[in-house]
């Protein structure tokens, strides 16, 4: 889902860092205060319950020095795995590898775990960054990717069943809720469409086909032939299945079913809040994952709050005896040979490693962490066929609880006038109210508001400090209005606390080239064949997240970091591998591409 940040002054930033890893936690309270956070709820101690942090960072210099004293000016690869940031994609990552027996050390730039997926605390209001909208946490099939990552470290989430993933509030006050139940949706849909009963059946029984063959599958790296050839010959019509419409694009499917031009508009907004992009341009397999696994698995919210993923993450991979290290800001990947083998961070200190995993951007990983070095054609090539995609406005607001009617939805997108505003900058709004949900996340009395829209870094560039913040003021003013009228009458009445941020924080904060979240395409690609995978042309040096296959998105990640995870594996030596069939491979998946 569409995801954001809060703004830069929401933070207290005199904390120092804090190493893991060093020592082992005999109990929670002790593991966790090693993850940096101060005081912890006593109530529970198991793994499997749900705690919160009561202030954001604690400091031990004196620990942090001893523990990586070792490495300092060393080149004795104490690690099998270094992971450039902490985003859901490469904590998925750095756990499964920690799981399978690798020594990880994890690098974030900034004071707390999750990237665009974590959590801040203000005025008794947990606000998550990004999109409260969780996929993947279910407890059936094979996609369910996030309770997979939380229990092969030992940890299990309390979470809340959302019984309505998003209500489209859409032009020609035409409104759709989109329920858990797959044949309350349908139906609901049907009766706005009647004369387009047949081709909504087709176009969601294809997606249901397409997530049935995935969801059958152990999902493990494309990159691996192994794997890949014992899938095939246990699964072969699956197999099949995902072949055939792995290039191709949900927009172009839809329309070999429906005619109806705002019926076929709804479905370019349903893949809009995926991807950011219309139908048209996203991959089929995308979007039958997301469209299908709301009803399957269903959203579910974790209790306490998003961040709570990365934490139990973080805590997980420490459990294994794996490292992270917070404030550490990975400026250069250290090469040798035409090899990756360490990485420099801002304050000079170096790390070495067997392997380097960015869960950066590739257009940061390749124009910034590796200074010096010739972009690979394979990168040339896939920065010809994606953008970058927009980044956001975020306003996190605190609101008294009255204004909201009892029966109001946590999740909302908003397009009141005109359909070709839908991929414009501001033209549409997503609102996550998670309070509807968990109402601990808030002071009583009170709801959290999270709104967010697309918008171009171009849009924030050239202006005076005292213009920006003008500037942010107006635009928030101009998008809490169209709720206002739209939705919730008396809404700026009601507001208690308020928050603005814009793609500059995005990028300032997430280390994200522009503030983008991930790739979309210049044109109509064919489906994901353009897409890369975790490996690259540069020996010892992976990607993870969401400039990678399968693309942006929470259960996306995930899979990224999965697929990361089992490939690395294999090259490292803990799991089975062969040399041949993996040059071959890689090249056939090489040539693949250059069809997009």
């Amino acid at each position: 889902m569409l995801v954001s940040h809060p703004n830069p002054q929401l933070f207290n930033h005199h904390h120092k860092p804090t190493k893991l890893g060093t020592l082992r936690p005999t109990n929670q309270t002790q593991c966790l205060s090693k993850l940096g956070f101060n005081r912890w709820s006593q109530r529970r101690r198991r793994c499997n319950s749900t705690v919160r942090p009561q202030s954001v960072l604690s400091v031990d210099d004196e620990v942090l020095k001893s523990a990586i004293k070792a490495d300092r000016n060393s080149k004795n690869y104490r690690y099998d795995v270094i992971v450039i940031g902490s985003g859901i994609g490469g904590l998925v990552a750095a756990t499964q590898l920690a799981v399978k027996g690798a020594r990880v050390l994890v690098l974030e730039k900034y004071v707390i775990p999750g990237g665009s997926s974590g959590f801040y605390q203000r005025d008794g209001y947990t606000f998550d960054f990004g999109s409260s909208v969780m996929f993947g946490f279910s407890e059936k099939g094979n996609l369910n990717l996030i309770t997979q990552a939380l229990a092969a470290v030992g940890c299990k989430m309390q979470v809340i069943p959302d019984p309505t993933t998003v209500h489209f509030h859409l032009p020609h006050n035409l409104s759709v809720q989109v329920h858990r139940e797959y044949s309350e949706f349908i139906t609901e849909l049907i009766s706005k469409f009647p004369h387009e009963k047949q081709g909504i059946l087709k176009f969601y029984g294809e997606c249901w086909k397409i997530f049935n063959a995935l969801n059958s599958l152990e999902l493990k790296s494309l990159e691996e032939p192994i794997y890949l050839f014992g899938q095939f010959f246990k699964k072969p019509l699956e197999c099949l299945t995902l072949a055939y419409y792995l290039p191709q694009n949900a927009g172009d499917i839809a329309r070999k079913f429906i005619k109806d031009p705002e019926l076929l508009s709804f479905i370019d907004a349903e893949c809009f809040i995926v991807s950011t992009v219309n139908a048209v341009q996203a991959p089929m397999i995308n979007a039958s994952m997301v469209l299908c696994d709301r009803h399957f698995g269903g959203i579910n919210y974790p209790v306490g709050g998003v961040g709570g993923i990365a934490k139990s993450l973080a805590k997980g991979l420490v459990d294994q005896g794996s490292e992270i290290l917070y404030k550490a800001n990975v400026t250069n990947i250290i090469m040798e040979g035409g090899k990756a083998v360490g990485v420099r961070l801002s304050d000079g200190r170096e790390f070495f490693a067997k392997t380097i995993v960015s869960n950066a951007t590739r257009w940061d990983t390749f124009g910034k962490l590796l200074k010096g070095e010739d972009l690979p054609k394979d990168e040339q090539n896939f920065q010809k066929l994606y953008v970058k995609a927009p980044s956001f406005l975020s306003i996190h607001m605190g609101v008294k609880a009255e204004i909201l009617p009892p029966d109001t939805d946590c999740h909302h997108f908003v397009l009141e006038d005109n359909w070709t505003n839908l991929e414009k900058p501001y033209g549409s709004i997503f609102l996550s109210i998670p309070t509807i949900l968990d109402s601990s996340l808030a002071p009583k009395g009170r709801h959290i508001l999270h709104i967010f829209t697309t918008a171009s870094m171009e849009d924030w560039k050239g202006m005076s400090q005292k213009d920006y913040e003008a500037k942010k003021e107006l635009v928030a003013e101009e998008i809490i209005s169209r709720l206002e009228k739209k939705l919730f009458p008396g809404l700026k009445s009601s507001i208690v606390f308020k928050e603005v941020g814009t793609p500059k924080t995005h990028k300032r904060y997430l280390a994200r080239d522009n503030g983008t979240y991930g790739p979309m395409p210049r044109g109509n690609l064919k489906g994901l064949l353009g897409m890369p995978f975790n490996t690259t042309a540069i020996d010892g040096l992976y990607c993870v997240g969401g400039s990678c296959f399968p693309g942006q998105g929470v259960i996306a990640v995930a899979f990224s970091g999965v697929m990361c995870a089992h490939r690395v594996a294999a090259d490292i030596g803990i799991e089975k591998s062969s040399p041949v069939l993996d040059a071959a491979l890689l090249r056939l998946l090489g040539w693949l591409r250059t069809l997009a």
